[in-house]
């Protein structure tokens, strides 16, 4: 299990009021497009989304997602079915065609799972394959439960410029929900880590590739400040 559906005392709504738009052009706001493929909390990033200041958008259609200026990936379930519907819908090739023109996009919890190569969960799969490396089982310390529920300080990277920071300082909290993580095979893609009996990594950033294995439309005010420095990052 990747992740679950559940609500918390601290989400987007507890943000008084919503950001200013954030243009690419000057004229209309970026356009964010959360791609359906069919799993998660698609309506709850949207609307975060749209607080941090973007025109974001739930859809499988292929015309609208050419025209994005970003594209999120989110995800709530098993990794072997959501590579499935990526596979068997086309939104995965067309994920990794946008990639190629300089797309910008954000996988959240399972989406940010579904970027790498492939996961051990439920026998294995193979993902889209935008980073390197595996997803395996989160293996926390003795007493503690899977999964991991619950708010979780994290620790960026020295020196990191992934837009996922923006401006936050390191112990920031966010909310977690999930029983396996990604293992990137480069060290320079990791932006952030938690710790849950040991650390793991819970954000990462490669060129116009991002991933955040906590929720970020869960996660209050910091949280919004996560997908609005994504939305940023879609007007460059």
């Amino acid at each position: 299990m990747s992740a679950l559906d559940l609500g918390t005392g601290g989400g987007a709504g507890d943000v008084a009021g919503d950001a200013e738009p954030v243009r690419p052009d000057g004229d209309r706001p970026a356009r964010i497009v959360v791609v359906d493929y069919g799993m998660g909390n698609r309506r709850s990033v949207e609307k975060a989304l749209t607080r941090a200041g973007a025109d974001a958008t739930v859809t499988d259609d292929l015309a609208a997602i050419r025209d994005a200026d970003g594209l999120v990936l989110c995800g709530v379930g098993a990794f072997p079915a959501g590579a499935q519907r990526l596979r068997e819908t086309g939104l995965g090739a067309e994920i990794k065609a946008r990639v190629a023109d300089g797309t910008p996009l954000l996988g959240v919890c399972l989406g940010m799972q579904l970027l790498f190569d492939r996961s051990d969960e439920r026998g294995g799969a193979a993902g889209l394959g935008l980073l390197p490396g595996p997803v395996q089982g989160l293996t926390p310390a003795l007493g503690l439960k899977l999964p991991h529920i619950g708010w979780n300080s994290v620790t960026w990277s020295e020196g990191t410029t992934s837009p996922l920071r923006a401006g936050l300082p390191d112990g920031t909290a966010f909310y977690h929900v999930h029983s396996f993580v990604a293992r990137p095979e480069e060290p320079a893609d990791v932006v952030a880590r938690g710790d849950y009996g040991s650390p793991f990594v819970t954000a990462v950033s490669r060129g116009h590739v991002h991933g955040a294995q906590f929720h970020p439309e869960k996660s209050s005010t910091d949280g919004l400040r996560v997908l609005r420095g994504f939305a940023v990052a879609c007007t460059r």
